[in-house]
């Protein structure tokens, strides 16, 4: 069993019952677990796999695939805040998407959970800005080493990856507008 902390960056339907989550850890990097029978109304996961949310976990890791069995989660950040506003919503989603489209599983990288972290803590007390997205594309670029002085960390992270979340462009629409 290994127990770290960790943010839940995505859930997937596995079954009727269960859930394929994603996280990402300090220790650990990104995790796919199992969370069998999460979606039952009894379950011991009920009410703590949503998006965002950070605590302890405890799994077993497999030996014959990258899912682990989710066995314990206890959230320390609920980060109800982030539900305030679409906007907020959609840039802690691009963020997460984000670091998911540059990471390998099972490869630890704490500045960017670092990052990861301080970012949805801002979003959680602060409205989503404009500033807000291109300070933590620069911080991710820099933390890639993909960062150039006279490049855009839009564009820098755009060819490193092949392309930005599509999320980016309606959060960009709907910052500007609002």
């Amino acid at each position: 069993m290994f127990s770290t902390e960790a943010i839940l960056i995505r859930t997937t339907r596995l079954t009727e019952t269960s859930l394929i989550v994603h996280w990402l850890s300090e220790d650990e990097g990104l995790i796919k677990t199992v969370a069998k029978g999460a979606l039952r109304p009894k379950s011991v996961f009920a009410g703590k796999l949503d998006l965002f949310f950070s605590g302890e976990i405890l799994f077993a890791k497999s030996r014959h695939s990258e899912l682990h069995a989710l066995r314990e989660v206890s959230i320390s950040n609920w980060r109800q805040g982030l539900r305030r506003s679409y906007a907020t919503t959609l840039m802690a989603g691009y963020f997460c998407q984000l670091v998911e489209a540059a990471l390998e599983s099972n490869h630890p990288e704490p500045e960017i959970f670092d990052l990861l972290r301080r970012g949805l803590d801002h979003l959680d007390g602060e409205t989503a800005s404009l500033r807000a997205l291109q300070h933590f594309e620069r911080q991710f670029a820099v933390i890639l080493g993909v960062s150039r002085e006279n490049r855009e960390a839009e564009q820098a992270l755009c060819d490193h990856l092949g392309a930005l979340p599509s999320s980016r462009s309606k959060l960009v629409e709907d910052l500007t507008t609002g």
